[in-house]
């Protein structure tokens, strides 16, 4: 029989805590709950769960501070973080997405809703991974840029360079299509699935940071003028 996946849930609102817990385990998954940031890197040491769903607004050690300690060290780094937040402004998303998160939700949301995201993000990682044998190349080069999927590794002339989870599904979907164009609508897509709610605003923010972090290969990441991005090997 399947292990149930382990999900921990960090808010320091207990009628949220006692919702999502409730309908997390009435649908199958191993549910934790802490109600602050300091609890929640207490608990991912002690035991790393499945997926992490990520109040923003907690007290003392706030939702963006646990992200980013999270996405810093190498034995947390993959775990899947989808954030919670009671805001709506694209500088709360964007920052939590230039951090590694994987997801967000705004307040109020539907239980329903929150369980297709944990099952869509789970489903994402799942992919990446190999779990289902897809026949996927798990390595690409694109002129002195090589990316190794099944590592989660970039490499620009030898070199290492650390990208956060987002610019890394970014940077693999658009080498996995040399010079095709894609619009920011269509890179929202792959690496998140349908309608996910995001501005375009957040995709240009990601593409700026690979850039930055590819250096002077970042030139690679071409800008095709009112149509969107592309990948090319070629200068």
């Amino acid at each position: 029989m399947k292990t149930a996946d382990s999900v921990l849930v960090v808010d320091d609102e207990v009628d949220i805590l006692e919702l999502i817990k409730y309908n997390l385990a009435k649908d199958g998954f191993e549910v934790v709950t802490v109600e602050t940031g300091e609890a929640a890197l207490e608990q991912v040491r002690k035991k790393p769960p499945a997926l992490i769903v990520l109040d923003l607004m907690l007290p003392g050690l706030d939702g963006l501070t646990v992200c980013k300690q999270l996405k810093r060290h190498p034995s947390t780094a993959g775990i899947p973080i989808l954030m919670l937040t009671a805001k709506s402004e694209d500088s709360d998303v964007v920052a939590g997405l230039e951090l590694g998160a994987d997801d967000y939700l705004t307040k109020p949301f539907s239980p329903r809703v929150l369980i297709a995201r944990i099952r869509a993000v789970l489903r994402r990682r799942a992919e990446q991974n190999g779990q289902h044998g897809q026949a996927t190349p798990a390595r690409i080069e694109a002129g002195p840029i090589v990316i190794d999927r099944n590592r989660h590794e970039v490499l620009c002339d030898g070199s290492e360079v650390t990208l956060s989870a987002t610019e890394f599904a970014i940077l693999w979907f658009l080498a996995s299509h040399p010079s095709w164009v894609f619009s920011r609508t269509q890179i929202i897509d792959a690496i998140r699935g349908d309608d996910y709610a995001v501005t375009e605003r957040a995709v240009d923010v990601q593409i700026l940071g690979l850039r930055r972090k590819l250096g002077e290969y970042g030139r690679y990441v071409e800008t095709v003028r009112g149509v969107g991005y592309r990948l090319t090997s070629e200068q």
